[in-house]
Parts: C-alpha cells; sequence; structure tokens
C-alpha cells in the first residue's frame, strides 16, 4: 500500500481543516517546502498536496507554494484542488506535478476528465468526496446527486490512475477510516482506489490492508500523522505488510 502524507494549502500555509471546514482551520507549518522536505526525509514515497483556496475559487491560488514544494523534493507530488480545465492540467504536468486530481469537473464534465486521462495516460486520478452518501463539489460546500460508486464507474477504462475516495464526515476528525464505505468503491471498480479521511491510526491502516475483496492502493495520512499520533517508520512498516489470505 502506498501512503500520501497531506499538505493542504490555505493562505501559503500548511493546514488541516475539520471536515473539510475553511473555518476551522489549524496551521501546522508556515512552510509548506519544509513540510515536504519532513515526509520525504521521513521516507514516504509519494504527497499529496491540496489547493484549499483553488478548490472554492475554482483556479489555482496558491501556485506559490505547490512551485516551493515541487522544488523542495524528488519524490512525486500528486496535485489537486480548482483545476477546471485541460489547460490546468497542462500546466501543472510541466511545472513538474506527477498526478493531476481532478474532483468538481469528474462531476460536471467528465467528458473532459476521459480527455485527460487519454492525453496524460497514468497521471489524472479522480476524487470522490463523499458527504452523506452524495459526492460534493467546489471544495466541500456544494453537492452533487451522484453517489460514489456511480460516479467512479464512469471512469472505467477512461486511463484513470486512481480514485481518492474521501469521507468528509471523518475528514481531520481522528474517527477511524471508513473501510466499508472505501471498499465499495474499490470492490465496484477495476480501479485502483486510495482512501482518504479519518485515519487515526496504524490500525487503520491494518483494517484497510485486511479487508476482504479488491485490495486498498493507498491512504490518504493527515491530522494523525501532524500530531504524532501516527509515527512514520511505523505506518511505513504496517503498509508494506502483504494481508493473509
Amino acid at each position: 500500500m502506498i501512503l500520501y502524507p497531506a499538505i493542504d494549502l490555505k493562505d501559503g500555509q500548511c493546514v488541516r481543516l475539520l471536515h473539510g471546514d475553511m473555518d476551522k482551520a489549524t496551521v501546522f507549518n508556515a512552510s509548506p517546502a519544509d513540510q515536504a522536505a519532513r515526509f520525504a526525509r521521513d521516507g514516504f514515497d509519494w504527497l499529496h498536496v491540496v489547493d484549499l483556496n483553488g478548490a472554492i475559487e475554482g483556479r489555482a491560488v496558491n501556485a506559490e507554494a505547490v512551485a516551493d514544494i515541487l522544488g523542495a523534493v524528488s519524490i512525486p507530488v500528486q496535485l489537486g484542488g480548482g483545476v477546471r480545465t485541460l489547460e490546468g492540467v497542462e500546466r501543472w504536468i510541466e511545472a513538474g506535478v506527477s498526478r493531476v486530481i481532478l474532483g468538481t469537473v469528474a462531476v460536471r464534465e467528465p467528458e473532459m476528465v476521459k480527455k485527460a486521462a487519454r492525453l496524460w495516460p497514468e497521471q489524472i486520478a479522480v476524487a470522490v468526496d463523499v458527504r452523506d452518501g452524495k459526492v460534493a463539489v467546489d471544495g466541500w460546500v456544494g453537492a452533487s446527486d451522484l453517489d460514489p460508486i456511480t460516479l467512479s464507474k464512469r471512469f472505467e477504462d477512461a486511463g484513470v490512475a486512481a480514485l481518492i475516495v474521501t469521507d468528509i464526515s471523518r475528514d481531520g476528525a481522528m474517527t477511524g477510516v471508513n473501510v466499508e464505505g472505501v471498499g465499495a468503491v474499490a470492490d465496484a471498480v477495476s480501479i485502483p482506489v486510495i482512501a482518504s479521511g479519518g485515519v487515526a491510526s496504524v490500525k487503520d491502516i491494518e483494517q484497510l490492508i485486511a479487508r476482504k475483496g479488491v485490495p486498498i492502493a493507498g491512504a490518504v495520512l493527515g491530522r494523525s500523522l501532524y500530531n504524532g499520533a501516527i509515527r512514520p517508520a511505523e505506518v511505513i512498516a504496517a503498509a508494506q505488510k502483504k494481508r493473509t489470505a
């Protein structure tokens, strides 16, 4: 399983939100580049970066902070938040982002996402952000009528590298990952699924690995990593273990 430590950007700083609420942000590092370098030194193989301001405004807002992160590390970065056009995808990939995450446009313009996946094979991921059983949009402040499995199935055979399934009700709350919800999506599609939201301890990673059904490809680590509830070496070791039959 691949672990993705999260760097959420708000006003140029590295923060964590509670339930996706921009008014409930805790600043963990004023220098996102410094945080990225720490995660790389800790031994993580990827970074998960989100432009929170951009997700709400529908455009890149924290581009300078992203550029600083890309300059600080050599490990691959997946980036989401406010990317709504093919031109936007292209700019980030040319800037050095390894994988661009598309969320709102996956709901509103699925054909654009499929085209992006054809143009940049294995470099496009889809964010499946779930609140009360429905997919949220516009930086989680808006709602759609789609359920997560219906949205996910839109992109079967489209060349999408991954689906990042987030339980918004658990995000930043340290309440444990929604193994059942994430697993239901993984079992419904052939696209690799990354779990996000609520990972509170190494036990959550162990439960994701141990679940029966299609293996979960990865997990995003947030607040639990910042507040010390999860130690990098311990969680990396847990993620490398194979599940038993």
